[in-house]
């Protein structure tokens, strides 16, 4: 996520003729920083993930044109865009405390979230329901709506609240945009699938901490997006054992989801010793 640091923040120097409107006379390009462009990449991924979900799954099933191999490669192109939108989002955090952010930063990164984890994900929930043979077109458009509004809520709270340092207080929206997907593409049966999906959601939105993805746990998130769209170009192009591989891949995807927040948990339960420990020695006299 993108961090502003007030200290590295440009403030233009208030000369004789200054009227409190020069910020908005400065050109765009000297507002907004390296962090920033990242984050608009990620916008960007999530806008193209919603093109190629409608062009290549969509409307060929609404025209009648469905060609099962065009709509396997524009699924997993949708996916693939959004994970390069994780490494953008991953990237614009860690570019933002080495360097500096705008002061436009939060907000254009909580609005690029929206629409690459919020509205990207969402959207591919609508479209499998509209065409799997087993799904129901409102009731996945339902589930759409909670998705959307669980990545709403989510950043919202993270804008208001102040966390410890090292963790989120729910599941990540690009964690959650992921796993979402992953139980689509799994293609369970209609009502499992739902479940696990409104089930994501609710981890968005709850108190589960989650570890903030620094470190070797960034190098290990990192590696992770690697295979993953290794997986999908697997499947994509129909290779032998291709859509076992994925479907692996998959699963362990919603295995992490459950696994990943007993690191924080034992974090905390560590900590909580320590503190105890160190509280006993001070009283020994």
């Amino acid at each position: 996520m993108t961090v502003i640091d007030p200290k590295t923040q440009w403030v233009p120097e208030a000369g004789p003729e200054d009227d409190g409107d020069e910020m908005g006379d400065m050109p765009l390009s000297m507002r907004l920083s390296i962090a920033d462009a990242l984050t608009l990449g990620n916008a960007t991924c999530g806008f193209l993930a919603v093109y190629f979900t409608t062009t290549g799954v969509l409307i060929p099933h609404l025209t009648g044109n469905g060609d099962g191999g065009m709509a396997r490669h524009s699924a997993a192109t949708a996916v693939m865009l959004m994970l390069l939108a994780s490494v953008f989002d991953l990237f614009d955090g860690l570019v933002a405390r080495k360097l500096r952010s705008s002061a436009m930063g939060a907000e254009l990164d909580n609005l690029s979230d929206l629409i690459s984890f919020g509205l990207a994900p969402a959207y591919f929930v609508l479209v499998w329901g509209m065409v799997a043979n087993d799904a129901h077109q409102g009731v996945s458009a339902l589930a759409g709506i909670v998705v959307v509004l669980a990545v709403v809520l989510r950043l919202a709270r993270f804008s208001c609240l102040t966390l410890p340092n090292g963790v989120f207080q729910g599941m990540p929206s690009p964690f959650g945009a992921l796993t979402v997907v992953s139980i689509v593409l799994l293609e369970l049966p209609f009502v499992p699938t739902l479940l696990a999906i409104v089930g994501v959601a609710w981890l968005m939105v709850s108190r589960v901490e989650y570890p903030k993805p620094r470190g070797l746990l960034a190098v290990a998130m990192l590696g992770w997006i690697v295979l993953s769209m290794g997986l999908l170009t697997a499947w994509a192009f129909d290779a032998p054992g291709g859509e076992l591989l994925l479907q692996t891949g998959c699963a362990l995807q919603l295995v992490l989801g459950a696994v990943i927040p007993l690191f924080a948990t034992a974090r905390r339960v560590n900590t909580f010793r320590d503190n105890r420990r160190e509280a006993r020695a001070a009283a020994q006299p």
